[in-house]
């Protein structure tokens, strides 16, 4: 351990503006990996060559951006000592943080798009955000695609009270192996879905890389999805109890950086999210010591940390802005690079200011009137912060 790295008191009551940017950077990869998609067609790139480079330069962006979001949670929660209090007034400030922007985007995404194709049975799994248990491709990304990430976030609530209890009583010294068999638990999952899981049925892509069955072990289902949640929760002990490393902001995003090229050279199932975890668990705690020591950084402006704020929203609404973009310029219709790149600018312009209407109009005063801790004589655990950081978890 760095002794330079002991967490203070006023350490602990530190803001992590840095964090709260960084989100709305990992959405904006989910937003470009779903732009590129041919299924469905939500690209508009005409060339097949330039279609292919667009999807190929994007190809992890979606899932680096979705196990940034997993492993935050589980870090910001126990940064800011969330659990204080009674478990169900825990569960309820978690449940009105998701839970209105996912109702507004079902109903809009249902009266829009889906209400005349969607089963009846599969719009109801997914308004209950039981859709990502079901291993199902039609079921799991149905409705507004990306709310499967919110069934997964449902167990991430359900399960911290019990989580973090446990993890707190690691000893100090055990916190790094910790990690590092959590981090192995990812890579058996996938080692599982490699070798055990049947290749049948495929996907339904062109050229698919894995099955069915695959896609979902490894991505979908919140079981497993856990693991990223409870590796942030240990890498946020690790900080708050002194024994970070010491690894500057720069090195860890070059890190993630390289780990993002090299995925896309291992095993298909690997690079889902086994390839880059161990960089985005090291990038998390970075960037928080970086808002702890005061360090210049781009994402902690003003703009960036309004980005952040609203980055929840834009997650949620931005498949709603592509499959509207492509329903409204046809289903054929495709252009040049130079056009093709303006309809993707012209989505995520729309994508921020829905973001923002819908931050607005629900999140926001929703969070108001509901989303407080009730009075409370209880005390927080000695290495939690006295008081919440910029950043909230998803």
């Amino acid at each position: 351990m760095n002794a330079n790295w002991g967490i203070t008191e006023r350490d602990r009551k530190s803001r992590l503006p840095s964090l709260t940017g960084m989100r709305f950077l990992s959405a904006l990869l989910v937003f470009f990996f779903h732009a590129s998609c041919t299924t469905p067609p939500w690209t508009f790139f005409g060339d097949p060559a330039q279609a292919g480079a667009f999807s190929a330069i994007t190809a992890d962006a979606g899932r680096i951006g979705v196990a940034f979001f997993f492993v935050l949670s589980g870090f910001v929660l126990t940064w800011s000592g969330d659990v204080v209090g009674s478990v169900t007034d825990f569960w309820r400030r978690r449940l009105v943080k998701i839970v209105p922007n996912h109702l507004v985007t079902w109903v809009l995404a249902m009266l829009l798009f889906s209400g005349s194709t969607v089963a009846a049975g599969t719009a109801l799994a997914n308004l209950l955000l039981v859709h990502p248990w079901m291993p199902d491709y039609y079921t799991f990304l149905s409705v507004n695609v990306p709310s499967w990430s919110l069934g997964c976030e449902l167990l991430f609530y359900l399960s911290f009270p019990a989580l973090l209890p446990l993890i707190r009583r690691i000893p100090d010294r055990w916190l790094w192996a910790s990690a590092t068999g959590v981090i192995a638990a990812v890579f058996g999952v996938a080692v599982v879905a490699q070798f055990l899981l049947p290749a049948e049925p495929a996907l339904p892509e062109a050229n698919s890389p894995g099955s069915v069955w695959q896609f979902w072990l490894v991505y979908f289902l919140p079981a497993t999805r856990v693991l990223d949640f409870a590796l942030g929760i240990v890498m946020a002990r690790i900080v708050l109890r002194g024994r970070w490393i010491g690894l500057g902001l720069g090195p860890a995003a070059l890190l993630t950086a390289v780990s993002y090229v090299l995925a896309s050279f291992v095993p298909w199932v690997f690079h889902l999210n086994a390839a880059t975890i161990i960089p985005l668990a090291l990038l998390i705690p970075a960037a928080a010591c970086a808002d702890i020591r005061g360090r210049r950084s781009p994402l902690r402006g003003r703009f960036a940390v309004w980005l952040g704020e609203i980055s929840f929203a834009f997650y949620m609404v931005h498949a709603l802005v592509l499959t509207g973009t492509r329903a409204l310029l046809g289903e054929n219709t495709y252009f040049g690079a130079g056009g093709a790149g303006l309809v993707v600018l012209a989505e995520l312009v729309v994508s921020v200011l829905g973001a923002w209407l819908l931050y607005t109009a629900v999140e926001r005063p929703v969070m108001r009137r509901f989303g407080r801790r009730r009075a409370v004589r209880s005390t927080v655990d000695s290495a939690a912060p006295a008081a919440a950081p910029t950043t909230t978890a998803k």
